[in-house]
């Protein structure tokens, strides 16, 4: 495989990166920060230096995906951000990546969003720009063509993974899970062409990756 990852330097995606090297696969990993290439080289990808933000058309990022099987949309405005960077990160780049993909003629499309990213009206005021931001890239991913893959991790953390999970289109209520256990899933999305079209929300649970996976293949 060969994957074009944008926000290639987030903590899930140089995991992820490691993993396809691994597993002997390509990645891109596009990162805004020159000063990053180095982590997504040893990491065993590719960098790509482009401001997915402050581009003005998706000519660039078109050129820097094309050839690629899938992109895995990764990047986010991050802790400690405003609003308008929610917009135009969590939000903006995310369509900019639709773009880019549809105009490199590829069909596939992995999106990290959130758990709770189908209502943000239910969050505080602080952290709805956020939850909106995601709930609308959500949308205009939807909107489109391509075969797209949306996963809702909960609340992330650092723990070790342990391959096991609950991963389900709607879940009752919250939970956690490791960023290595979200990188494995999208590891395994991407190599079986899996779950096409749906939406998955994702925390830890006591089913292996692949049987999570299984029932929700096509």
């Amino acid at each position: 495989m060969d994957i074009a990852i944008a926000g290639g330097h987030g903590r899930i995606a140089l995991r992820l990166e490691r993993l396809l090297s691994d597993a002997a696969h390509r990645s891109r990993a596009i990162v805004r920060n020159p000063g990053h290439a180095a982590d997504v080289t040893a990491a065993g990808a590719e960098p790509v230096v482009l401001d997915l933000e402050a581009l003005a058309g998706v000519h660039d990022l078109t050129e820097a995906v094309r050839g690629a099987d899938a992109v895995v949309f990764a990047a986010g405005a991050g802790p400690g951000s405003g609003p308008e960077r929610k917009q135009t990160v969590d939000y903006g780049a995310a369509v900019k990546l639709i773009a880019a993909a549809q105009a490199a003629g590829i069909d596939r499309y992995v999106m990290i969003s959130t758990l709770g990213a189908d209502r943000p009206d239910a969050r505080g005021e602080a952290m709805r720009p956020y939850f909106q931001a995601k709930a609308d890239a959500e949308q205009a991913l939807r909107n489109t063509a391509l075969a797209y893959t949306i996963v809702r991790p909960g609340s992330l953390t650092d723990d070790p993974g342990t391959g096991r999970v609950t991963l389900t289109e709607h879940l009752d209520g919250w939970g956690s899970v490791p960023r290595d256990d979200v990188a494995a899933v999208l590891l395994a999305i991407l190599a079986d062409g899996a779950a096409p079209g749906r939406t998955l929300e994702l925390i830890s649970g006591d089913t292996p990756i692949d049987e999570a996976l299984a029932p929700l293949t096509y």
